[in-house]
């Protein structure tokens, strides 16, 4: 007989008219299931994920009543044997494709949406829910991350296949959900409880409804192929807008990594307008998002509006703070396979540290102690990437080396060879610097306060301080947009406007 997906658990209700989940052999109360989205990375965890976010609100039955009829119902883990064993917490398989049916002509015009959709997946991701629903754990699985299929049936052709190495997202169109289920269980060991789907359509209409997502860059972001054109700053962006945010990849070097990191913050930054803006507390707005998001989503059957109630009950104070993100860690970049062209593949033992936590319902990330004092001033660039050269420019010694260690402790690229200036009478601290590095020269200047900028033509790379006789401190600083390596796991709050 095949074993059927385990049901969700939750706590037991405590809303009057709502009876306790029944509890199983175990003791423990059943687990709700999770909704998922399918635009790109965070596209899909976006719309998914607001659908759990929004039930937090713990409105009834009666505004819920016949959105699940809305969900289109897939039967994923038919006939599925030998699966992993089943831990604490739940586990979902966000799935983003690019399903865009409902989208207007003037839509895929203006966003760059192409023509007729491959119905393949671009996004992929394992959303984590703890036991006690405090926690969030979203691990993004790269769509050309080098995969073994198990044995299936080809759903176009009906033959039957061996497994073969493929790119993970071509899972999807060999064997549909079930196989990409069956795929990303024999790469992870970690049992998937639920599958959601999601495409643009639910995407760019869940955005709308919630009235826009505030996000921060500290560069302009321009890519041609989406038509992404966003200048430094903070924006409120609508759908379609949003929608080309988290699809871009053709912004840096980076691509589909870069992609995932913008897709993660976009996600921390959705969650944060569901859960702090009050909207969830509208019961015409909490059913207008539902019905947004729901009418393009495809689930598992197991995942039903009591379930999406009673998990929505037991997160109620779901916040950025309780989500964690991170993208599972590369150990070859094109890497290249026969019939199948360049991947990316995994590195063995810290990823199998990643799967674990999950597997265990573990943080992916140890808990790390409030820094005493001021937060860390924001900056441009990192400092770690700021070349610098201290000077003294007064009669006290070793103002020089007590600079240079200073900026040298928050991260700065010091020369650990201060000198003294021509000038020894400086009162002002002076960041001197080429104009072709002006960000740099503000980054730095952030870390002196007080300090002048003073721009020297011909300079150089190379940023030089001048310490005055008014130099008191160097001010702790970290970069607006943190480096976000594979691997590297980020809270929703770190990266989230105006919340760092």
């Amino acid at each position: 007989m095949p074993t059927p997906p385990r049901s969700p658990r939750v706590p037991a209700a405590t809303s009057r008219g709502v009876p306790p989940p029944q509890r199983g052999a175990s003791g423990r109360p059943p687990r709700p299931p999770v909704r998922r989205k399918r635009p790109r990375w965070a596209v899909r965890a976006v719309t998914a994920l607001s659908v759990v976010v929004l039930a937090s609100a713990g409105i009834g039955h009666a505004v819920l009543s016949g959105l699940g009829s809305d969900i289109t119902r897939v039967d994923a883990f038919k006939d599925m044997k030998n699966r992993p064993r089943a831990g604490d917490g739940m586990n979902v398989l966000l799935v983003g494709t690019d399903g865009r049916d409902r989208i207007s002509e003037e839509e895929r015009r203006k966003y760059r949406l192409g023509g007729a959709p491959c119905h393949c997946t671009d996004t992929i991701m394992i959303v984590h829910l703890s036991e006690d629903r405090e926690r969030a754990s979203v691990v993004s699985l790269p769509r050309d991350s080098y995969a073994e299929t198990p044995d299936h049936t080809d759903r176009t052709t009906g033959e039957q296949h061996k497994g073969h190495p493929v790119k993970l997202n071509a899972a999807y169109a060999e064997g549909g959900p079930q196989l990409t289920i069956r795929t990303v269980e024999k790469m992870t060991r970690v049992n998937i409880d639920h599958y959601l789907e999601v495409d643009f359509t639910s995407f760019m209409r869940t955005v709308d409804v919630l009235g826009g997502v505030q996000v921060c860059t500290a560069e302009p972001l321009k890519d041609s192929h989406t038509g992404l054109d966003l200048p430094a700053g903070t924006h409120t962006l609508m759908g379609g807008q949003a929608l080309q945010y988290v699809r871009a990849r053709h912004l840096d070097g980076a691509s589909d990594l870069s992609r995932m990191k913008r897709q993660q913050r976009f996600l921390a930054a959705l969650i944060d307008r569901a859960t702090s803006s009050g909207l969830l507390l509208n019961p015409l707005k909490f059913r207008d998002v539902t019905q947004a998001v729901l009418g393009s989503v495809r689930a598992d059957k197991g995942f039903g509006t009591d379930e999406m109630l009673a998990l929505g009950r037991a997160m109620r104070n779901f916040s950025p703070s309780s989500s964690e993100f991170t993208t599972v860690p590369i150990g070859q970049m094109g890497y290249a396979v026969k019939g199948v062209g360049s991947t990316l593949k995994w590195d063995p033992a810290e990823s199998e540290r990643i799967f674990d936590a999950l597997r265990e319902d573990e943080p992916l990330a140890r808990p790390r102690p409030k820094p005493k004092g001021p937060a860390p001033v924001r900056v441009p660039v990192d400092p770690k990437q700021i070349r610098v050269q201290v000077e003294n420019g007064t009669r006290t010694p070793g103002l020089g080396k007590r600079v240079d260690d200073a900026l040298a402790a928050t991260g700065f690229r010091t020369t650990k060879v201060p000198r003294n200036a021509t000038d020894r009478a400086v009162e002002r601290t002076v960041v001197a610097f080429d104009p072709r590095w002006d960000r740099s020269a503000k980054s730095l200047a952030a870390a002196l306060p007080g300090s002048e900028l003073r721009p020297v033509k011909g300079q150089g790379p190379t940023l030089k301080v001048i310490a005055g006789a008014g130099f008191e401190k160097v001010a702790r600083v970290r970069p607006a947009d943190p480096p976000q390596e594979s691997g590297t796991v980020v809270r929703g709050d770190e990266v989230v406007c105006g919340k760092q």
